[in-house]
């Protein structure tokens, strides 16, 4: 497993987005994963979706044989020291966005987001944008 998929990536590979699809197939070889974070900001979004059932069936066919990170003491840790650097720094970003980031830090895996304003404000993150 190499990669850890954020929120926007699943949302435009969901819709169809071409570049991000190419992108996901191609990575799904070296192994994905997608943090529990996510997979709720993504239920979010299908409780509010037009076709939840429709939408809710896409994310689980899009889940099949990716990894789902839970949070666990350890990404706790580095979310701690993350967000009080953040904090320091007066560059607090969102809890999920950290808890995301800390999650690929714990794994060492890149992140595959276009969310670069927030995700590049925690050195050592590796990411991958489109």
């Amino acid at each position: 497993m190499r990669y850890l998929v954020d929120t926007d990536w699943i949302a435009y590979y969901l819709r169809g987005h071409r570049r991000v699809t190419d992108l996901l197939i191609s990575f799904r070889r070296d192994g994905i994963a997608v943090s529990m974070i996510s997979l709720a900001e993504l239920y979010e979004g299908i409780c509010r979706s037009s076709d939840p059932v429709g939408d809710e069936t896409d994310l689980r066919n899009f889940l099949t044989g990716v990894f789902v990170l839970s949070i666990d003491d350890n990404v706790c840790r580095i979310f701690g020291q993350e967000r009080s650097i953040l904090r320091k720094q007066g560059l607090l970003i969102g809890d999920f966005d950290i808890l995301i980031a800390s999650t690929a830090l714990y794994y060492n895996l890149t992140v595959l987001t276009n969310n670069r304003k927030h995700f590049e404000r925690i050195e050592g993150l590796q990411i991958i944008s489109t």
